[in-house]
């Protein structure tokens, strides 16, 4: 007969090692190891919510969504909802994303990450107001919390309160030097106000941090275009379309309404011009 004493601490061996797999970022293993105890107890909750964040960790989320579900149906858990959440707003579904998370941010301790998935969530449906006040509440108890503060940041820019982005985007910078979303929101408070110099040495030290941030790549581009300086500009253009459909778009669109842009009159030109030339 097995004894579940010896079960128990089996299951919580692995899932330690599944656990500590998604930190190392072997995802696959961590699925692996994580099923394995599902293959012995199919309702663990801790094996569902494992299986859960490595499913997310390797951008399947759709597939994440049902053991997720099941953790969160099995014990209350800020951290559970919080990342059925998640898979639930990559999968398109935003609106149950937005129940868990309202759910997420009651649960006693705290999940910091609830308030900046919260967060993240109002934002990008343009509930401005009610975005702030979530971030606030979070960072009324994690007040050094970078995520929440470059997100509030952001916030403020999309409100065009430059003042207190500034503030906040440095509230984040003293508390994790060299973040790039926060020096690419100081950069853009600066470039808004038209501080092209100093946006652009942000924007660079944002891309030595994270090469493919394509945004800060773009925004450099844009600024050393007003500053003149061409040639560079034409070469962070050409590097930024080159990441993607979407940010061809974007390039382009800069391009042809950028207020030095005179030498791409027609979009067909700057097009032509993004496009990479023949090798030699």
């Amino acid at each position: 007969m097995n004894n579940p004493a010896v079960d128990r601490s089996a299951a919580g061996d692995a899932l330690r090692r599944a656990m500590a797999a998604i930190q190392s970022r072997r995802p696959d293993e961590a699925e692996r190891i994580a099923r394995e105890v599902l293959s012995a107890d199919a309702q663990h909750p801790g094996a569902l919510h494992l299986v859960g964040l490595a499913l997310l960790a390797q951008g399947r989320a759709r597939e994440a969504v049902a053991p997720l579900e099941q953790a969160a149906g099995t014990f209350a858990d800020a951290a559970v909802e919080t990342h059925l959440a998640i898979a639930l707003r990559q999968s398109g579904r935003s609106s149950q994303a937005l129940e868990w998370l309202e759910r997420a941010v009651t649960r006693q301790p705290p999940f910091v990450l609830a308030f900046h998935e919260l967060g993240v969530l109002l934002f990008s449906l343009r509930r401005l107001g009610e975005a702030q006040a979530v971030l606030e509440r979070g960072l009324a108890l994690a007040p050094a919390a970078a995520e929440l503060l470059v997100v509030l940041g952001g916030v403020y820019l999309d409100r065009a309160d430059r003042v207190n982005a500034r503030t906040v985007f440095a509230r984040a910078l003293a508390s994790a030097p060299g973040h790039p979303g926060a020096l690419f929101g100081l950069g853009s408070a600066m470039m808004d106000d038209g501080e092209f110099a100093p946006a652009a040495d942000r924007f660079r030290q944002a891309l030595a941090r994270d090469p493919n941030y394509a945004q800060a790549r773009l925004s450099l581009g844009r600024c050393l275009l007003e500053l003149g300086q061409t040639d560079e500009a034409a070469a962070c253009f050409r590097a930024a379309a080159q990441q993607g459909p979407q940010f061809f778009g974007k390039v382009l669109k800069t391009l042809v309404t950028a207020g030095r842009g005179q030498f791409w009159l027609k979009p067909s030109a700057a097009a032509a011009a993004l496009r990479p030339g023949p090798k030699a």
